[in-house]
């Protein structure tokens, strides 16, 4: 295929991640993705009909698949600029019965790119490919309902410093594909960077893992700070940050983060729930009741003596449910008077509503 744009080219030789087709997810492990249970988190009330439609922007080959679990019965839009990629997208979804997924090939501002507006917009690993990523990130506030909901990753310039050493010394040295990379790789004498990164890159093990960390044409990366004024031109605010780690408060979750990078150091790339600003609802005022995110239902109804272990997904860790954590989870399947929740039921309560685990809303 011949394209202008280096990253859809880039894309089209190397559609990313290179999953299986048989490669398939538990519900339950799809918990932060939920459209129902993060608009409850956010806006303390239901999502309304028209915030009922879930845009993935640059979706790349596996996104919508794990998408359509968590949101079986919700209209998703899968966009993105390799029709290569959403080949392999749409195949992920036919072979595992979720048809609720529309795909369309475009970018984020072009003219062929974004319609219509949506309640959760999905765009990881994405804007810091793109030649403008705050023009990017201006495109997706605008198509978000009041108080909707955007989730991002970007790249953080110290949890990324060994690949952007590499990255820019193959481009210096003409190196281009694949396998003339991974020739150098596996030359790399021990201790160097090169060795370093194949020690504890999962990327180096397949062919489009290591186009996309080692061989990119367009890579920026951000301090807090830069993402942050970023953020603020976009008209949008921080919700809540999920990287490994994270402070469930924002403002607290920032100061860390700064600390850390004054050592030039970081918990990873920055991923994290981004709201426009002065749209998130309040409470109206009444009881309100709490109930158990939709992707969590099935193992937790399941009555087995064996325990479940639900995969991180907001920062913070998990504890394992057991028979005593499912049977208490179990009394939220159907919605609970907030009222009627009392001593340390009320305690667990706000344990598992940290993690997402347990929403309430009026």
């Amino acid at each position: 295929m011949t394209t202008a744009n280096p990253v859809q080219a880039h894309y089209e030789n190397y559609p990313y991640p290179s999953y299986p087709l048989i490669a398939s997810v538990r519900r339950c492990d799809t918990y932060a993705l939920n459209l129902k249970a993060l608009w409850a988190r956010f806006n303390h009330v239901l999502p309304p009909v028209e915030a009922e439609k879930i845009l993935i922007a640059g979706c790349g080959t596996f996104a919508p698949y794990p998408m359509a679990v968590a949101n079986p019965d919700v209209p998703i839009i899968a966009l993105d600029l390799s029709e290569k990629s959403l080949r392999r997208a749409r195949w992920h979804c036919l072979l595992h019965g979720r048809r609720n997924v529309t795909f369309h090939c475009g970018d984020l501002d072009g003219q062929h790119g974004i319609a219509g507006h949506f309640g959760l917009i999905d765009c990881y690993g994405v804007l810091h490919h793109l030649e403008k990523p705050l023009a990017g990130l201006k495109a997706l506030a605008g198509h978000l309902v009041p108080g909707g909901i955007l989730r991002i990753m970007l790249y953080s310039r110290y949890a990324r410093r060994e690949e952007e050493s590499i990255r820019r010394a193959f481009r210096l040295l003409g190196i281009r594909s694949p396998d003339r990379a991974r020739q150098l790789l596996r030359k790399a004498a021990p201790g160097s960077r090169l060795a370093d990164f194949m020690a504890v890159s999962d990327e180096a093990a397949t062919v489009s893992g290591l186009a996309d960390a080692l061989l990119h044409p367009r890579v920026t990366t951000y301090r807090i700070d830069e993402l942050l004024e970023m953020i603020t031109q976009a008209g949008l605010e921080p919700l809540l940050f999920a990287h490994r780690g994270a402070l469930e408060d924002p403002v607290e979750e920032i100061r860390r983060l700064r600390m850390l990078e004054k050592d030039q150091q970081s918990p990873g790339n920055f991923v994290l729930y981004l709201g426009k600003k002065g749209t998130l609802k309040a409470a109206n005022g009444g009881d309100s009741v709490v109930v158990l995110n939709p992707c969590i239902v099935s193992p937790v109804s399941r009555i087995s003596l064996g325990t479940v272990q639900i995969n991180a997904r907001i920062g913070c860790s998990n504890p394992v449910l057991n028979g005593r954590s499912k049977r208490f989870l179990r009394n939220f399947v159907t919605p609970v008077l907030r009222s009627s929740v009392t001593g340390e039921d009320a305690e667990l309560v706000e344990v598992y509503k940290r993690l997402l685990f347990l929403v309430e809303y009026v």
